[in-house]
């Protein structure tokens, strides 16, 4: 089984008259394997996935595949949802697509136990034969995956192989790592990219990414060659850019940015999500002015 780890971008999806732009989508995509990310990762929150049509989720798996044949670059498809069925649906999508292996978060709203947690991610994971990473994002779906349910899972089903560590909690991350040592830990909060790999974690699924895919690809590899003195000192230089992008709720800054950067034609979301107050749009370009960020052509 390949175990997709390394420097990730959560892509945002760019929206052009309330529609997919698929050819932005595309030149987003190639931008990031041009500055050195590994694998790019298609309608994760920061995709908008929660808003998005499942015809326009299943495009964007399509459109990332797409892009990344004939390059060294992977495909790990988003394939969440609150409904076990509807995630299967989209894990099967991605699979008969070409996806090299898939995200799935915990099913927000329903605040399922830890047996019914254990239950959704056996289904989806016996559904396909891709590699699955499991998604804890409790600050986003209300339910928190317990560490006995992530080892649960990754003893009993071949298939499960990692988890998106986005509590935002440096001691889950270290329990993760003692406790199921074999389990490939992803950063999935940008401002702790540096200690999570310094303590054991394999890479990152990030958001700066987007933004600034060199730097975030330097990072990691840094990190993997065990060069922790470079790393620091990259993960220290995006210290500002990490915390203004999220000033407001993911995905909206990282948008915003974007949008400032000249690298999407419009600057769209579906609502709920709207645009930064003035307030905060004028600290995210401001911010902006202190890194050099590689055009579309880079």
């Amino acid at each position: 089984m390949s175990n997709l780890t390394g420097a990730m971008t959560a892509l945002i999806t760019p929206i052009k008259n309330n529609k997919l732009d698929e050819e932005g989508y595309a030149r987003l995509i190639k931008r990031q394997i041009n500055n050195g990310i590994t694998t790019v990762v298609p309608v994760g929150t920061t995709g908008e996935s929660a808003t998005l049509s499942h015809t326009e989720h299943k495009k964007c798996i399509e459109i990332a595949v797409d892009a990344c044949k004939g390059t060294d670059a992977t495909v790990l498809a988003g394939a969440g949802s609150n409904a076990t069925a509807e995630a299967i649906d989209l894990a099967r999508f991605a699979q008969h697509e070409g996806a090299d292996a898939i995200l799935c978060v915990t099913p927000y709203y329903n605040k399922p136990s830890q047996e019914g947690l254990y239950q959704h991610y056996k289904a989806i994971a016996n559904a396909v034969d891709l590699p699955v990473m499991l998604y804890n994002v409790p600050g986003r779906t209300a339910v928190d995956m317990a560490t006995a349910t992530v080892k649960r899972l990754f003893d009993d089903i071949d298939n499960i192989y990692a988890i998106k560590e986005a509590t935002g909690s440096m001691e889950r991350a270290v329990e993760l790592l003692a406790k199921i040592p074999e389990l490939k830990v992803i950063s999935g909060d940008d401002a702790i990219n540096y200690p999570l790999m310094a303590s054991g974690a394999h890479g990152t699924i990030s958001v700066t990414a987007n933004l600034l895919p060199n730097m975030i690809s330097e990072l990691v590899h840094a990190a993997e060659k065990g060069d922790f003195v470079q790393a620091k000192k990259i993960n220290d230089a995006l210290y500002d850019i990490n915390s203004v992008m999220f000033v407001e709720s993911n995905p909206i800054p990282i948008k915003a940015a974007m949008y400032i950067a000249g690298l999407i034609d419009t600057l769209e979301y579906r609502l709920p999500l709207v645009q930064p107050n003035s307030e905060n749009m004028k600290r995210i370009e401001n911010v902006m002015k202190h890194y050099t960020i590689p055009g579309l052509g880079a």
